[in-house]
């Protein structure tokens, strides 16, 4: 099992991110060859000072902001200023997904809930063809092909996608939600966890068998791409593109049962959270996976069919 199995646990939030990967030429070409193709959009490019998208919730007595993260980062990055900041900085409590827990704890939930309990071998799982493409991207990842065999397979495409990730600058205490947290806990902020560990481990290794190893194949799949999606996501998200970032989060939950249980039922729980919160004075920042706040099943949109308006706010 490779050295990084408890970090990868404790980054758990981030996978929802890990799918921003590209559509191969093939999955995007046009069903007519005949067809002249669009132009294609300027790419948009790294600024040199992030300003992500933020929205806020307001009633007379009661002001909840909303905010997108990535879950992990490079080193230098500035996006905690300017309007992020002040919205913070007058916010007397900090909401997050999962408030991360003590190492022994998190590797307590993990061997009860992540290590295959049936005896039978991941790649003994696969089918041959997968089980070939399987070792042949362990391989490039200078891994043993026995790394992963004692986990379930949600686990080990957790760790796989965060091996390429690690290895092109993405540091694991970089994350949006740790400098958010480290912030919180210098002012001695509130802090909330919507979700615990068991929860967000929950989400995963509740999924039927064949729906993990669907997961972990779009993981092989794509692994060679993830790096590149990762710099693109982060691109989005620091130009407040929230529509583009959306789609490229959201881009490995096609399988309905996955985009339900890892997106939709969170938002909607969420909101269920935001809707009584509103109902209590005090101002909150709420920082959740960017993934969450854009597209149709977004966090606003399930709020705004309770009543809840998010307004955009430009800086």
């Amino acid at each position: 099992m490779p050295r990084n199995w408890l970090l990868t646990a404790l980054l758990l939030p981030l996978y929802l991110s890990l799918t921003a990967c590209p559509a191969s030429g093939e999955e995007s070409a046009s069903a007519s060859s005949n067809a002249v193709p669009a132009p294609a959009p300027k790419p948009a490019t790294m600024p040199d000072d992030a300003d992500p998208a933020l929205w806020v919730i307001r009633d007379e007595d009661t002001t909840i902001y909303l905010f997108g993260t990535v879950h992990i980062l490079k080193p230098g990055m500035t996006w905690f200023d300017e309007a992020v900041k002040d919205s913070f900085e007058a916010s007397d409590e900090l909401v997050v997904e999962m408030i991360k827990p003590d190492p022994a704890a998190m590797a307590q939930v993990i061997g009860d809930m992540a290590i295959d309990k049936t005896g039978i071998s991941l790649r003994d799982k696969l089918t041959e063809a997968d089980r070939t493409k399987y070792e042949a991207a362990l391989a490039r990842l200078n891994l043993p092909v026995a790394s992963f065999d004692p986990l379930d397979p949600w686990f080990a495409s957790v760790n796989i996608s965060l091996i390429p990730l690690m290895r092109n600058g993405y540091a694991s205490d970089q994350g949006a939600d740790d400098e958010l947290q480290a912030q919180a806990k210098a002012r001695s902020m509130q802090i909330t966890g919507l979700e615990t560990p068991e929860q967000q481990l929950g989400f995963f290794d509740n999924l039927p068998e064949d729906v993990q190893i669907r997961f972990l194949n779009f993981t092989i799949d794509t692994i060679d791409e993830a790096a590149d999606g990762m710099e693109q996501m982060v691109i989005e998200w620091a130009n407040a593109h929230v529509e583009q970032l959306g789609e490229l989060m959201n881009a490995g939950l096609e399988d309905k049962i996955i985009y339900d249980t890892l997106l939709v039922n969170r938002n909607k729980s969420w909101a269920e959270w935001v809707e009584q919160r509103m109902a209590q004075p005090g101002t909150v920042f709420m920082a959740v996976g960017a993934g969450h706040l854009a597209g149709d099943s977004s966090l606003q949109a399930v709020l705004a069919k309770k009543g809840l308006v998010a307004q955009r706010m430009e800086y």
